[in-house]
């Protein structure tokens, strides 16, 4: 019953008015929380169809008593090759032409004007995304052929879920993204889409704020009308781009590998599980996307096509081998397959030279620790590049695995020319989590599970060289010990409250900002978190933050060296506090800050912040 309801009932979830709670049997619900203003509880409506209310008794049940979710059904793998040469999504001219003002005439949704329209607009290149229900999607032949959503090209490349995009700073984008999703799908998720560009330096109205989510017909609360589309300007800036005034910024502020998603108030998770996520790569004069670039200071890092983005993600699939998720359970769903660009237990060809593999976890809970091994298991070294996005200043030379928190990335250049043709070797993840536990990982274990295979099958058809420099982004100094104690400091603490998730024992409500900052400030912000058994990886928008001190029960905590640099997401667990240094630069707007784990996020952890 609890299977069929979730992967064929059209009711939708609607978390934060009606908190659920079985501690003493049943279901009650409770009062809302106190910043739940009268419109985010129309959204936030607890239960919407008859036929969601009547099975609700069946699905809300509590952690201890939580059933067991059968196991994905066993897959063949190494049946399934990733495309040799990732797809790029191609500049698309845009009609009606994009405005400054929502063109709700033509079909727009209500979003708020554009800022800096008069400087970005006219060099903007325009591109055209589709979100869209993709049928036949394999993941494994060993499952059927199914439906997933995905984000696709005007005429898609069906060999891949969401195409790559590729954008490089002082060059404005205007990407007019569609909502073409069914109206009446089947199965969890929700047909509309607000799109988050993580973690772009960008307009708010642009940043795919959670209640800007929109349809043809609907629109969120932060929206002022319905729309089939929305247009997003991405100024492809620099933090620091007033405080500089060089027309571009500040390039020891650049992000290089990003990655867009569905951000959809209350329904983050089960529409990225449906597939609603894919990479945005920026490039500038240093990391340049050209590894034959003669610009003195050009890093020459392996470049496309040997520069090559892969999506780790976890999901759960019924007995079917349908894809599975349990949207109402506020602990979620741990997947136990784990889908490497859309595919389970896939097969990468590379050529006998350097690559650059960009890490991303994409959710929506599974913690990963990816090692290289041989066949015989023998771990391999690798070269640590960049976390978050960010560049490093200086490589990590050696390393042998990369730990990824929900939406962490971390690239890595492998030198695969070490290796005689017909060599293969295996991406193993080592990181458990309990059983059907997406609270926090548990241990690492080897020789661990072998998620991508990378079988070297050919000679590079010219010489390779890119480069691995001993130099690579360089920081802006942190404040004066003086200068830091003078900003302001804001702590948040990260908390499960009444079966849900909380900050500073808050719900979101994304009609009202819980802080309000001035633009052009920059605060420390503390983030906690309580031994309550679950880790959280947070995301601010908006803009990088330096972590300048951690603190576990009380103790100081060495910073790993690959998280010295600038970061968007930070792990918290345990009785920890980490202090960020954060500034608020070039625009205005309404921003969020949540848990990455999309379960906590779709269950209330999540809060507004303005920049005024």
């Amino acid at each position: 019953m609890k299977s069929s309801f979730l992967t064929n009932c059209t009711g939708k979830l609607r978390a934060g008015s009606w908190k659920v709670s079985l501690a003493v049997g049943g279901w009650q619900p409770l009062l809302p929380a106190a910043n739940d203003a009268p419109a985010q509880q129309s959204r936030r409506t607890f239960l919407k169809g008859s036929a969601a209310l009547m099975a609700a008794p069946l699905l809300l049940t509590s952690p201890k008593s939580q059933a067991v979710v059968p196991a994905s059904p066993p897959t063949v793998p190494w049946q399934e090759f990733l495309p040799d040469v990732i797809s790029v999504l191609p500049a698309s001219a845009l009609s009606p032409v994009p405005t400054e003002t929502a063109n709700i005439a033509g079909g727009e949704a209500g979003r708020l004007p554009h800022q800096r329209w008069s400087t970005f607009s006219p060099s903007a290149e325009p591109y055209e995304l589709h979100a869209a229900q993709r049928e036949n999607w394999v993941f494994n032949p060993s499952y059927p052929p199914q439906p997933v959503w995905t984000y696709q090209a005007k005429v898609p490349d069906l060999s891949i879920l969401s195409p790559v995009v590729f954008a490089h700073y002082g060059h404005p984008v205007l990407c007019r993204i569609y909502n073409d999703l069914p109206s009446n799908h089947v199965g969890f998720g929700t047909p509309e889409i607000s799109t988050h560009l993580h973690n772009l330096h960008t307009g708010s109205e642009s940043d795919g704020f959670p209640g800007d989510y929109h349809s043809a017909t609907k629109a969120g609360p932060t929206l002022t009308a319905p729309g089939g589309y929305r247009d997003h300007l991405y100024s492809n800036i620099y933090a620091g781009y007033d405080e500089l005034q060089n027309g571009i910024g500040d390039y020891r502020e650049a992000l290089g590998t990003l990655f867009y998603h569905d951000h959809t108030l209350d329904f983050t998770a089960p529409n990225i599980v449906r597939g609603l996520v894919g990479f945005y790569c920026l490039f500038d004069h240093l990391d340049s996307g050209n590894e034959l670039d003669p610009t003195p200071g050009a890093l020459r890092l392996p470049s496309h096509p040997y520069d090559y983005p892969l999506g780790f993600a976890d999901r759960r699939f019924d007995p079917s081998g349908m894809l599975y998720y349990d949207q109402i359970n506020p602990e979620g769903v741990l997947g136990d397959k784990i889908l490497v660009n859309g595919k389970i237990e896939p097969v990468l060809r590379v050529a006998r030279r350097k690559y650059r593999l960009r890490l991303l976890n994409e959710g929506p809970s599974r913690f990963y620790q990816f090692y290289l091994v041989r066949a015989n298991n023998v771990v391999q070294p690798f070269t640590y590049i960049a976390n978050d996005g960010n560049l490093l200043e200086k490589p990590l030379l050696n390393q042998t695995n990369v730990r990824l928190g929900v939406a962490e990335r971390g690239d890595i250049v492998v030198d695969f020319s070490r290796y005689p043709i017909g060599t293969e070797l295996y991406v193993v993840n080592r990181l458990t989590h309990r059983p059907e536990d997406t609270r926090r990982p548990y241990q690492v274990v080897a020789p661990g599970v072998r998620v991508l295979k990378i079988v070297i099958d050919r000679e590079p058809p010219t010489q390779d060289l890119s480069q691995v420099p001993s130099v690579l982004r360089p920081l802006r100094p942190l404040p004066t010990t003086a200068q830091l104690a003078a900003l302001p400091v804001r702590r948040f603490v990260f908390e499960r409250r009444q079966n849900m998730w909380a900050i500073n024992g808050q719900f979101v409500n994304v009609n009202v900002p819980r802080a309000v900052i001035p633009q052009g400030s920059a605060e420390i912000w503390e983030l906690a978190s309580i031994d309550d058994g679950w880790d959280h990886p947070i995301h601010i928008h908006f803009e990088e933050g330096r972590i300048l001190s951690k603190t576990t029960d009380g103790r100081n905590v060495a910073i790993p060296a690959h998280e010295k640099g600038r970061k968007d997401v930070y792990v918290i667990n345990g009785r920890t506090t980490l202090r960020v240094l954060l500034r608020f630069r070039d625009y205005k707007g309404k921003y969020v800050m949540h848990c990455h784990n999309l379960i906590h996020e779709d269950h209330a952890m999540m809060m507004r912040w303005d920049i005024v």
